[in-house]
């Protein structure tokens, strides 16, 4: 009996090794064949995301030559003195939008130091406050501080002529933004003019009225006046987000105003108390 096992046992091991051989050779075509698809697969994948990109690229330098084409065939000299408004007039302004974003002031922080200097200090504590202070709101209040020794009235009225000063400073330059906002336009017309009276004197000359003799001219035209179009509402964008940007700091500048004559009155009447 136990040599009938043993001999079971040895032949049911050898049909076992020989499955697991077969079943792994089996298995071992499959897994090429696994990895030469994904082979295959891989500079699939790598064109389908490398085409976007030409593509994206072969658009960017189309859109260039489209642009270089149609700026030559508007008149170089018109339509590079149109763009020049555009320059300057987009210099300006982010000039402007630069130094109002650094004139901003944490209004209500100032406020409490000052408040909180007046009380620990006096008028000189305050003073030194402000002039650490940057932006038009501090330097109203250094004015008003400093004629505090004239009297209550007096720091009103500082206080209201600095402020109109102050505005003066955060309006500098508009004119010359609205300006070129005005001539980009007005650019773009006058070459509408000389391209239609150039049209005109090709149908004189010519003695004929068709579409490619006056087709040039009526290009022209029509190029200068788009270009002086997109160049003025682009900067009227920037002016009128500008002009928020002053209001939202005029109404700061006299709502801080207002609180720092409210403190100044305070301090006023406590002084005169402590004397008495």
């Amino acid at each position: 009996m136990k040599k009938v096992f043993a001999t079971l046992t040895v032949l049911a091991m050898l049909t076992f090794g020989s499955a697991v051989v077969m079943a792994q050779d089996a298995a071992a075509p499959a897994e090429e064949a696994a990895v030469e698809q994904v082979d295959e697969a891989a500079p699939a994948a790598e064109e389908a995301v490398e085409a976007p990109a030409e593509e994206e690229a072969g658009g960017l330098v189309a859109l260039h030559k489209t642009l270089k084409t149609k700026f030559i065939e508007g008149g170089a000299g018109f339509m590079a003195l149109t763009l020049v408004t555009l320059v300057f007039g987009l210099a300006l302004c982010i000039e402007r939008i630069i130094y109002l974003s650094l004139s901003k002031t944490n209004t209500k922080a100032l406020l409490a130091n000052v408040e909180a200097a007046l009380k620990e200090g006096g008028i000189e504590k305050a003073l030194e406050v402000c002039a650490n202070t940057r932006g038009p709101v501090a330097s109203i209040f250094y004015q008003g501080l400093s004629r505090y020794d004239e009297g209550i009235d007096v720091v009103e009225k500082t206080v209201a002529s600095y402020g109109g000063v102050q505005l003066g400073l955060l309006e500098k330059n508009l004119s010359w933004i609205s300006l070129f906002i005005s001539i980009a336009p007005s650019l773009g017309f006058l070459g509408t003019i000389i391209g239609m009276i150039a049209a005109f004197d090709k149908i004189q000359q010519v003695g004929d009225i068709s579409a490619t003799v006056v087709a040039g001219g009526i290009k022209v035209a029509l190029l200068t006046t788009l270009l002086g179009l997109i160049i003025a509402i682009v900067l009227q964008l920037f002016y009128n987000y500008i002009l928020s940007l002053i209001e939202g700091l005029v109404n700061e500048m006299e709502d801080s105003s207002i609180s720092l004559l409210d403190i100044v009155v305070e301090f006023d009447a406590a002084q005169k108390k402590a004397k008495k």
